[in-house]
């Protein structure tokens, strides 16, 4: 399984911000902009306290294993492997749907925050921002928790 490489979700979230920001210009200038909803920082939050729950529970728990303690549990490792998978597919939603919300955010602050369901709406897609923030943090996290120790042979061989 190939890790995530920031600069990949960095791309996504400036692409994904660069379209929304365009698409919202647009939208704006042919009628009302809908609104940023107030479950989505709630959402991606929830996703992130999940996400860093899992990586909080695995990491203590393969500590365990490896210290050999007699009460450990152990992590099977089709386990681990879903639950990379599932902080994966959450970082790559999550940095989109940041962007989307950074874009339609920055577009909001440009046209001026005089109205306040203007005003409300920047703030909700600020948070939605910060919590996508907290879900790719988490999910590298538990990216990080889940990686195989490298072994000294295997690195041995392969610098060879």
């Amino acid at each position: 399984m190939k890790q995530l490489h920031i600069k990949a979700l960095v791309g996504l979230f400036l692409a994904a911000g660069v379209l929304a920001w365009a698409g919202a210009r647009l939208w704006d200038s042919f009628g009302t902009l809908p609104s940023v909803p107030l479950a989505s920082p709630v959402v991606l939050a929830l996703i992130a306290a999940v996400l860093a729950a899992t990586a909080v529970s695995l990491r203590s728990r393969l500590k365990a294993q490896r210290e050999r303690r007699p009460d450990a549990r152990g992590v099977d490792p089709l386990v681990a492997a879903r639950a990379v998978v599932f902080g994966q597919a959450s970082a790559l939603v999550a940095s989109l749907a940041a962007g989307v919300y950074g874009g339609v955010g920055v577009f909001l602050l440009t046209t001026g925050l005089d109205v306040d369901p203007r005003r409300e709406q920047a703030i909700h897609a600020g948070f939605s921002v910060l919590a996508g923030a907290a879900v790719v943090a988490a999910a590298l996290f538990l990216e990080r928790v889940c990686k195989l120790p490298e072994d000294d042979d295997e690195a041995g061989a392969s610098a060879a």
